[in-house]
């Protein structure tokens, strides 16, 4: 008997043995996890790999951090990711830069971790199958781990954490809130759940796996989901939040109604942030935390300095910039949903670009700008706004027509343009 066990454990270290070479052999030929130029300086963004403990000495979990400027200690917020399809591990470092750059410029740090199997994270994905209570509870054992490895850092205060889900991450949070982990104090849950189309009823088990983790759970949480979601549309998100609240959970549903094509895609847009920072803000209060504005966070520095304010129109005054038609203004509106650095250019006489997110934002939208109103035969194209300034002068008004309302702003990412012609 012994004997046997012996040769059973002597087997699991060669096995331990042959999975580390294995993974050393990975890490040569795929090279550093990211390039240190790859990474934000104005979110003082960092990538970390934390262990979480378990067989053979457990596994790393590639996780990036955000912070604001300062010393800290920050408050945290965490930020559980979403399942692609296809393999786990092609899918990219998560960082929720939209989100994350809201979040950071209220004075929290932010941390995303890429569970087990996912990116540049050891082990493998733990699927469960069917069973999506056991999936969900065991992806929630990742962030544990997480929030072990950050409560050490001298620079974050862990001790009124909140956690936010997108989709399979939305399952992984309440997932969490069922492990009633110490000092997580509220759950956010974007679009949350597993569609599991190959299982019989997956639809019900999903409805049952939430149920189960509200009679788990004591802490608060914010439900997001809306009429186009092509995962999870009312008649799945519907029962799910019925039953969680029947189950005892203390939650709150914002039903948004449509967003763009796909309002699953709601959080990682940066035209989204405008429907949900408002229920986040109200939630954050509830909670007894701030969640003023303490920083202007950009996602890069502009390539070269930006002209000066004038005093032409507000900002958010659509009906003021000049020659724009009913796209011009719908556009103007995606604009302002964008990240900075961002601008916007225009003619005068109704051809426009804007473009965010990038560095050389000002020549970008000035190029596009200028190809459409060119081919037409028109004037140069100028500055309209840049980040949160309006640069037009007075003596480039030509006549606008005449105001109509804006429609709904279209997705926009982290980084993103549109340009049009009248």
């Amino acid at each position: 008997m012994v004997s046997g066990a012996s040769t059973r454990l002597a087997r699991l270290f060669r096995l331990g043995h042959r999975l580390g070479a294995l993974g050393l052999l990975g890490a040569l030929l795929s090279g550093p996890v990211l390039a240190a130029e790859d990474l934000l300086p104005s979110m003082r963004e960092e990538v970390l790999m934390l262990r979480k403990p378990g067989l053979l000495g457990g596994v790393d979990l590639e996780t990036t951090l955000f912070r604001p400027p300062g010393d800290g200690p920050f408050p945290l917020v965490v930020i559980n990711h979403g399942k692609a399809p296809g393999d786990p591990r092609l899918q990219a470092r998560a960082r929720y830069l939209a989100a994350s750059r809201e979040l950071v410029a209220r004075g929290y740090a932010v941390a995303v971790p890429n569970r087990q199997g996912f990116s540049h994270s050891g082990g493998a994905y733990v699927g469960a199958g069917c069973n999506v209570e056991s999936n969900g509870l065991t992806q929630a054992e990742d962030v544990i781990a997480v929030l072990d490895g950050l409560s050490r850092r001298a620079d974050l205060d862990t001790r009124r954490v909140v956690v936010i889900g997108q989709s399979h991450g939305g399952l992984t949070t309440l997932a969490l809130g069922a492990k009633a982990p110490p000092n997580v104090v509220g759950l956010i849950n974007f679009a949350g759940g597993l569609r599991q189309e190959t299982c019989i009823a997956w639809e019900h088990n999903l409805a049952e796996a939430v149920a189960s983790y509200a009679r788990r759970t004591r802490l608060p949480s914010l439900w997001f989901y809306g009429e186009n979601d092509s995962y999870f549309p009312p008649p799945v998100s519907g029962p799910m939040f019925a039953g969680y609240q029947a189950a005892g959970g203390h939650a709150r549903l914002v039903s948004f109604g449509v967003f763009g094509r796909d309002s699953h895609e709601l959080f990682g847009s940066g035209g989204g942030v405008r429907v949900w920072l408002p229920e986040v803000e109200r939630f954050f209060g509830e909670l007894g935390l701030p969640f003023a504005v303490r920083h202007r966070i950009a996602l890069a520095e502009h390539a070269s300095p930006p002209p000066p304010a004038t005093a032409f129109a507000p900002l958010d005054a659509v009906d003021r910039v000049p020659g724009l038609s009913e796209a011009g203004r719908n556009g103007y509106a995606q604009f302002l949903a964008g990240a900075m650095p961002r601008a916007y250019a225009i003619s005068g006489d109704g051809h426009w670009a804007w473009q965010s997110g990038v560095a050389d934002a000002m020549a970008q939208a000035l190029a596009r700008c200028n190809t459409t109103s060119h081919k037409a035969g028109h004037a140069d194209c100028r500055l309209y706004a840049v980040d949160e300034s309006v640069v037009w002068s007075a003596g480039a008004v030509v006549a606008s027509p005449s105001a109509t309302p804006l429609a709904a702003p279209a997705l926009p990412a982290a980084s993103a343009s549109a340009t049009a012609h009248p």
